[in-house]
């Protein structure tokens, strides 16, 4: 049944796979892969399937290295819908009702999430083939640019949209992610978000109850059972379960909160100042690996993988509920909706630029 049960994956696959090179035009023809990148002990793995990150190995404080991104054994295996570290688009996190009106035109994308729209759609950012402009897999500073054209009314978005991401490490164990888009001839919303589950103990080893967290935001925005910040409130952290302002355990004040229906963190964060500034910092104590973020973004998500429950992931290890966290730096959730956010709103010829850095140490 296992066998019969991968077959069956593998096709469902293979079908997405051929529907998507057709899309990008007559006579594309794309291919899927996996590339390295390396520099020392430090690698990344990432597939141009979803602009995903597969792996990121590096040493503890006692030199062993580990993989600390959950994941799954074969690319094939990404078109789920626990989105393990791809880029997702055209625009990540929720859209009321799969609804938006821009300059006095409805828009419907995609439903995908109950009533709502979630991460792009059923065929986001995160379910194409990117097509790789650029590898270089060693030497000081290795990279990959990715490139995705969405065309206009792909799942419900207007205009044309030239998208790239390019993944590249550096010294020491810095992990770069630069992602942009141009809009071409219709304006648009953009909101690409990263979402990688981590594990800084090693994916499949546990959950990220014991990790301290510590967060550069002093407000964040309530969301409703749906996830959605309904109430278009921006309140402040302070004497409630969400403050992190201080390295805190994740799982102090987790049973405390509800992630929509689960009890866990699912919750966006508005992040302090402004520009490329440092917006999380995590800590596994048993391993003493650490990591910084650093982001350009106003706001970002934390999930505590609440909905993780017997996921089979890499190298036979099984996933349950907080195996890992998500950190995604992104715009305000459903800014479309909310003229009181910060628009998220690009017009033809503006480019969206969104740029993450993962510092890491051990």
């Amino acid at each position: 049944m296992a066998g019969a049960r991968l077959s069956l994956a593998f096709l469902c696959f293979v079908v997405v796979v051929v529907a998507s090179a057709l899309a990008g035009g007559a006579g594309a023809r794309k291919t899927v892969g996996e590339y390295v990148l390396r520099k020392g002990d430090f690698s990344v793995k990432i597939t141009n399937w979803g602009a995903t990150m597969m792996s990121v190995v590096l040493p503890d404080s006692k030199g062993n290295l580990a993989d600390v991104v959950l994941g799954l054994d074969t690319i094939a295996e990404y078109n789920d819908t626990n989105y393990f570290g791809p880029v997702t688009g055209r625009v990540g996190q929720r859209i009321a009702r799969g609804r938006f009106v821009l300059d006095g035109k409805v828009y419907h994308t995609y439903i995908n999430d109950g009533r709502n729209a979630i991460h792009g759609g059923h065929r986001g950012f995160s379910k194409v083939i990117w097509t790789v402009k650029e590898y270089v897999g060693g030497g000081d500073s290795p990279y990959i640019t990715l490139y995705y054209r969405s065309f206009d009314g792909e799942q419900g978005f207007p205009g044309d949209l030239d998208a790239y991401v390019t993944y590249q490490l550096s010294s020491p164990y810095v992990l770069a992610l630069r992602m942009n888009a141009t809009a071409l001839n219709k304006a648009t919303p953009v909101n690409f978000l990263q979402h990688t589950y981590w594990n800084l103990g090693g994916q499949g080893r546990g959950d990220v109850l014991g990790h301290t967290l510590q967060l550069s935001a002093s407000r964040y925005t309530p969301l409703d059972e749906e996830l959605l910040p309904s109430s278009g409130v921006v309140a402040p952290v302070a004497g409630t379960p969400y403050d992190f302002r201080h390295p805190t355990p994740i799982g102090a004040r987790i049973r405390q909160v509800m992630g929509g229906r689960i009890a866990g963190y699912d919750i966006n964060y508005v992040i302090d100042g402004e520009g490329m500034r440092k917006v999380a910092a995590a800590r596994d104590g048993a391993s003493g690996r650490a990591l910084e973020l650093w982001a350009n973004q106003p706001a970002m998500q934390l999930y505590t993988g609440n909905w993780l429950n017997n996921i089979k992931g890499k190298g036979g290890k099984v996933y349950q509920q907080y195996g890992g966290f998500c950190l995604e730096t992104q715009g305000y959730v459903d800014a479309v909706n909310h003229p009181e956010f910060p628009s998220m709103t690009v017009r033809p010829g503006q480019v969206y630029r969104h740029d993450m850095a993962f510092k890491f140490s051990f």
